[in-house]
């Protein structure tokens, strides 16, 4: 029977996977372009500027400057849609794809660390400050 994570293995998994982003050889995205990529490759499109926004709860120009920045690295990029030249349409990328896969096995990599560190001690050794 598997155990779900508690909020502190959850909080140590994503700053491990944080952490992993930031030191290898790749991009490096703030928290608004990881939230735009990855609603963009977890939900099913298709994907719009105003829908983003709408479902970020962030104005259209946060969105767009998200993309800006998914595109300049080619993780996503932008498209007229063609039923309405008014609109325009994210769309995933080869190399969108293969950072997704990436960002997986290293989210994977960290809770298998957690779950190990569970086992032994409860708090991983990290000590939390109260703020």
């Amino acid at each position: 029977m598997a155990v779900a994570p508690t909020p502190d293995q959850l909080v140590g998994i994503m700053r491990d996977t944080v952490v992993a982003l930031v030191r290898r050889d790749g991009p490096d995205l703030s928290a608004r372009q990881l939230g735009v990529f990855l609603t963009c490759y977890l939900h099913d499109g298709p994907h719009t500027v105003r829908g983003l926004a709408a479902e970020l709860n962030v104005s259209k120009p946060a969105i767009t400057r998200a993309l800006d920045r998914l595109g300049e690295l080619d993780l996503a990029r932008r498209k007229v849609d063609p039923l309405d030249r008014r609109s325009v349409l994210v769309q995933r990328t080869l190399k969108g794809a293969a950072f997704l896969r990436d960002l997986r096995a290293i989210m994977g990599e960290a809770a298998a660390t957690s779950r190990k560190s569970a086992g032994g001690s409860h708090e991983s050794g990290r000590k939390v400050a109260a703020g």
